[in-house]
C-alpha cells in the first residue's frame, strides 16, 4: 500500500478552521523552499521583487501565524534575531546548524528516552515538549575540517 501524502499547508490550515489566503500561501511556500532558517526580513527581501504588494508587516504577521498553528518554528539566532523554518505536521524536534542555518527535523523516537527520564525521574507531568539542538551540520563540519 502506498504511503499517504503529507498534508499540505492548505490541508493543515483547513483542518484547523483557518482560511488559506494568498499571502499565507506565498510566505509558507517561500519558507518551505528556503530549507534553512531565515529571518522575517530575509524572507521579505526574497519575496518583494516577485510580490511587490506583499507588505513587510504581512510577512512578519504571517510568520507568527504559521508558528502559532504549527506550520513553522521560531528560533533565536545570534543578536536576539528570530529565524524561522517550515515544519512538518508530526511532533518533532530540530537540529539547527549555527553556521549555514540548515534545520533537520528529528522525531520523538530520537529523544524518547530523555522524555521518559524526565517524566519518571522527576515525576514531572509533561503536557508539551520542545527540544532543539544547536551545533554544526555534517556538511559544515567537513568544510571546517578541510580549512
Amino acid at each position: 500500500m502506498p504511503a499517504a501524502a503529507a498534508p499540505t499547508v492548505k490541508d493543515r490550515l483547513a483542518a484547523q478552521g483557518h482560511r488559506l489566503t494568498l499571502q499565507r500561501m506565498i510566505v509558507a511556500s517561500a519558507l518551505a523552499r528556503a530549507r534553512r532558517t531565515v529571518s522575517a526580513q530575509e524572507l521579505y527581501d526574497s519575496l518583494r521583487g516577485e510580490h511587490p504588494l506583499l507588505g513587510r508587516a504581512t510577512v512578519f504577521r504571517t510568520l507568527d501565524f504559521l508558528v502559532e498553528n504549527g506550520l513553522a518554528q521560531r528560533f533565536e539566532a545570534e543578536g536576539h534575531v528570530h529565524v524561522y523554518t517550515s515544519c512538518a505536521a508530526n511532533h518533532h524536534h530540530h537540529l539547527v546548524c549555527r553556521l549555514c542555518g540548515t534545520t533537520t527535523e528529528i522525531d520523538d523516537t530520537a529523544v524518547n528516552q530523555l522524555i521518559d527520564a524526565v517524566r519518571g525521574g522527576y515525576g514531572f507531568a509533561l503536557d508539551h515538549d520542545a527540544l532543539d539542538f544547536y551545533g554544526t551540520c555534517a556538511a559544515c563540519a567537513a568544510k571546517l575540517a578541510r580549512s
